[in-house]
């Protein structure tokens, strides 16, 4: 297949490993007298946003950061838990930068672009001295040294991490360094801002409209460029284990001015989440992936076991090892309980569709820490102090101090949600939406279809394929912001070194501008009956039903129909109340569900149109008699890149993806 006419990945010439390396030595430059004459804004305060605004203005730029929190430390990246990968090989257990590239291409399922993950995977050890320098609390061994633990698709150690808290930690490094440059006066922050429109002037990305939250007013800002880091679309879902406020606005407005949105059904479902309770519940909250290193995922091998666990007739710890099914470490012994996320959430989904799941609704599994409290822990702590036959309580409480220090905080989150002591009774999870691996589609540059407009971390497309491995986010994200951009924007930035800031008084700002009053007085003028989470839950049942773990061609027809008449009933019946010249949540949220509206449509379109399953993208139709995902590469091995012409309609270009330095083959992790 030929790759669309209307996409150039402007991928460097040359062998794989010098790519980056020739790029960065032959890059246009900007001098830092120019640097000081041109204005970026970014977009989102997370781990991309904040390190890439911290970074471009230490480089001189001027920085104008705009976030929709009260403060940039609340940016969904500081939620994520169990790690960053970096190919540092301090476990001298085999790792390379080849290998972080491998694994993230095969865990992707060979849908991403080499060149961009080659890259992701060769600056990963410098975020880690990058982090330390800041004076990121990483987790070290006994002799000082930083330690290292598994995350899913891999078969070596290279993910460092802060107990159950790295997004946490690493989000503080990149706040200081924002906070910083904020004070030097390089940065400007516009905390409590949601940005509404881009403005294109002559074909350019030359600013945004943005909406004071706590006003109401409307703001008009020019940049020579702009940044969106402002994360993925997993609340579509409206059950996910995103933050509330996560949404997918700011691409979208981007896409319907131009941007292409690139492999929108791409969506990763995470396996081991505090299972749904009931339809009282506005988000669901995630159990690290690196509870899986010493946690074994099982079900009761006898049907009647199961229904009575699920009657409260039977305590899960009173089963014999011998009735237990350890279902991942049964299908998949290469890797166990740490194959990649796709693959664990199908395998619980199966287990539960058969009978076995374990909680009231019947859609959950064991995540039990019992076997290596004991026996890993326990016997290891007893042999260092000369205990001979330790019996079973003994290993508990040797055990139990090792198990706190690694996941303490992740314990006591638990147990404070559900009531149920993790130390002495299994947990129980089931896989939740997590993660997107689809976004605006970018170039090498990180640059969408629109010039001057960037796209860093999970608003883009780029690194993931259609399934993210464990611990890859927070690396992408801090790739992108630290040791991408500020190379590949100067190329774009080099030739604007002549363009003066364009007064917010431009035709194509009050344009802008006007389009956005039109959609707030649209949604205050309806004074319908139902509110804005009436039809946010009703989107995120059709979008989980039918367009969620497992999809298939009529569910995915259905969908499309369902969210179409879901979408018309919105905008004649919702009740939006309050005004626009004041604080108000529910105006916010209303034209984020609007936008939902439209893009689950767009995602469904996409599932349906791609004929084959690939990582988290799993059509009934197409799977191997085993059950796993059937690729289909002669047809499907291409990005889609989606171009919005009107409402309901897209146009699909292809950007055929190249593997030269791979095998590719269907995946395996038995």
């Amino acid at each position: 297949m030929a790759t669309s006419p209307k996409l150039d990945a402007k991928i460097p010439e040359g062998p794989l490993h010098e790519k980056w390396t020739r790029y960065r030595s032959t890059v246009p430059l900007v001098n830092p007298a120019n640097k000081r004459n041109l204005e970026i804004i970014v977009v989102g305060s997370g781990l991309a946003g904040s390190s890439a605004a911290a970074t471009l203005a230490e480089l001189g730029y001027k920085v104008k950061v705009f976030c929709f929190q009260d403060s940039a430390r609340r940016a969904h990246s500081i939620a994520a838990q169990g790690g960053i990968n970096a190919a540092k090989n301090y476990q001298n257990d085999g790792d390379s930068v080849y290998r972080l590239f491998y694994d993230t291409i095969k865990g992707g399922d060979y849908r991403a672009r080499e060149a961009n993950v080659y890259r992701l995977a060769e600056v990963s050890a410098n975020i880690i001295d990058q982090c330390v320098a800041q004076g990121v609390p990483f987790a070290r061994e006994y002799g000082g040294y930083l330690s290292n633990r598994s995350f899913g698709g891999t078969q070596v150690q290279r993910t460092f991490y802060a107990a159950g808290q790295t997004g946490q930690q690493l989000l503080l490094g990149a706040y200081s360094a924002l906070m910083r440059q904020v004070a030097l006066g390089q940065v400007q922050m516009f905390t409590r801002h949601e940005m509404l429109n881009v403005v294109i002037i002559d074909g350019k990305a030359r600013g945004i409209i943005a909406r004071n939250l706590i006003t109401g007013e409307l703001e008009r800002h020019f940049g020579h460029a702009v940044i969106l880091a402002s994360g993925g679309y997993g609340n579509v879902f409206y059950l996910s284990t995103n933050a509330m406020g996560s949404n997918a606005t700011a691409i979208w407005k981007a896409h319907k001015k131009g941007a292409f949105f690139g492999n929108p059904c791409f969506t990763q479902i995470h396996p081991t989440c505090i299972p749904v309770s009931g339809d009282h519940q506005s988000k669901l909250t995630l159990m690290s992936e690196s509870l899986r290193n010493d946690g074994r995922i099982w079900v009761p091998k006898k049907l009647e076991d199961a229904k009575a666990i699920r009657e409260g007739k039977l305590n899960p710890n009173d089963i014999k090892e011998e009735d237990r099914d350890y279902y991942l470490e049964r299908r998949y012994p290469a890797f166990g309980n740490l194959v990649p996320r796709d693959v664990a959430s199908r395998a619980a989904k199966e287990r539960c569709d058969a009978g076995f799941g374990v909680n009231a609704t019947g859609e959950a599994v064991f995540l039990d820490f019992a076997y290596n409290l004991k026996y890993k822990y326990g016997m290891m702590e007893a042999n260092k102090r000369g205990i001979k036959n330790p019996t079973e309580q003994q290993l508990k409480e040797l055990g139990r101090p090792i198990v706190e220090e690694k996941y303490g905080n992740l314990f006591d989150m638990y147990k404070q949600i559900t009531g149920v002591d993790p130390y002495e009774n299994p947990m129980m999870i089931y896989p939740a939406v997590h993660y997107t691996m689809g976004g605006l589609w970018v170039d090498y540059n990180l640059m969408t279809t629109i010039p001057g407009l960037y796209a860093l971390g999970e608003a883009n497309f780029s690194d993931h394929g259609a399934n993210r491995l464990g611990a890859s986010a927070l690396m992408q994200g801090l790739a992108d912001g630290y040791f991408v951009i500020p190379y590949t924007i100067g190329a774009y930035l080099s030739g604007e070194i002549r363009t003066k800031p364009i007064s917010t008084n431009h035709e194509a700002f009050v344009q802008a501008e006007n389009e956005v009053k039109d959609q707030i007085n649209l949604l205050l003028s309806v004074k319908g009956k139902y509110s804005v989470d009436h039809f946010h839950k009703k989107l995120g049942k059709i979008m989980w039903n039918k367009c969620g773990m497992s999809r298939n061609a009529k569910g995915l027809q259905e969908a499309i129909e369902e969210i179409r008449a879901l979408r018309e009933e919105f905008w004649k019946d919702v009740k939006v109340p309050g005004s626009d010249k004041e604080f108000n949540p529910e105006l916010e949220k209303a034209g984020r569900v609007a936008d939902f509206l439209e893009l689950g449509e767009l995602m469904c379109i996409d599932a349906l149109h791609r004929n084959e399953s690939c990582g988290g993208h799993f059509r009934e139709e197409y799977q191997t008699e085993d059950g796993e995902a059937l690729r289909d590469d002669e047809n499907f091995c291409y990005v889609a890149a989606w171009e919005f012409r009107e409402l309901g309609k897209w146009e699909l270009h292809k950007e055929e993806l190249k593997f030269e330095n791979i095998k590719v083959a269907q995946r395996s992790y038995k």
